[in-house]
């Protein structure tokens, strides 16, 4: 039986330069144990949540998914699945979602779902607004902190949104820097819940921080500006060296790490590759 687990925790729309800028212990405890390294959103895609996120946990380009906005019309997840469902579909494992804002991510809203199958599903959201996104945010956790404690999870993707809906409510000031700091609070919950599962130490867990997009300093996103179109992710785990070089990524990488980091061949189009220092 193997002993891999994954635990994504995507933190939607919050800027690179304000993880330097604010108190962020958690956050940086992954990044000390692993590395932060910068996404650049691709030419072509739009630094928008849904094609950003499809790419992450497709591991395709927006080219195979097909998901060019926040509506997914159109989109192609039964040839190209996120990977929560293929670990539960192909290779039978436990896995989890987490959402406490977005609904298309878990519901049929929008032409959803994103994630089509997970085994276990938390949702919970009191609306899009950053008031309606803490809640939201602030109930999966509390789920999440049980089910990580106590449940036999392979693999498990916990969406955290009140960062990006601050920036769009109120730009990326005083309030965006408040949720920043609460959104770390919440992903210390989520690390201690893992730390506290009584098989923690015969477990090799690895931990994924992404975030789909930037902001501009006004709020909001889906142009071409750098503060945009920089995205990153933070990551530590088997296999990943602490304090190492990695460059910068690209978000079909996260899919085919959590792959990798499980051991399994997925037997689908990947354009992303597990994540591998600069030497």
């Amino acid at each position: 039986m193997s002993t891999s687990r994954v635990l994504v925790i995507g933190i939607d729309g919050t800027r690179l330069d304000f993880l330097d800028a604010e108190p962020t212990p958690n956050i940086d405890r992954v990044i000390g144990e692993g590395f932060l390294a910068p996404v650049w959103i691709e030419d072509g895609t739009p630094t928008v949540s849904g094609p950003c996120w499809a790419t992450a946990v497709t591991g395709t380009t927006i080219d195979r998914h097909h998901i060019t906005g926040n509506d997914f019309a159109g989109h192609r997840l039964a040839e190209h699945p996120d990977f929560l469902t293929v670990l539960t579909r192909d290779f039978g494992l436990h896995t989890y979602l987490a959402v406490g804002a977005w609904p298309p991510l878990a519901t049929t809203a929008d032409h959803g779902p994103m994630f089509a199958a997970p085994s276990r599903l938390s949702f919970a959201t009191f609306g899009q607004s950053a008031p309606g996104c803490d809640r939201g945010d602030e109930a999966v956790t509390g789920d999440a902190v049980r089910v990580l404690a106590a449940e036999d999870v392979s693999a498990a993707f916990v969406y955290l949104g009140v960062n990006d809906a601050t920036g769009h409510d109120q730009g990326c000031g005083d309030l965006y820097r408040a949720a920043i700091r609460r959104t770390d609070e919440r992903v210390g919950r989520l690390l201690a819940a893992v730390a506290s599962r009584p098989d923690r130490a015969a477990e090799n867990w690895t931990f994924i921080l992404v975030t789909d997009h930037g902001q501009v300093s006004a709020g909001g996103h889906g142009g071409d500006s750098e503060a945009e179109r920089t995205a990153w992710i933070a990551a530590c785990g088997p296999g990943i060296e602490g304090g190492a070089e990695y460059g910068r990524l690209r978000h079909v990488d996260v899919a085919a790490h959590v792959y990798a980091a499980l051991g399994v061949e997925p037997g689908i189009v990947l354009d992303g590759k597990a994540f591998a220092s600069v030497v």
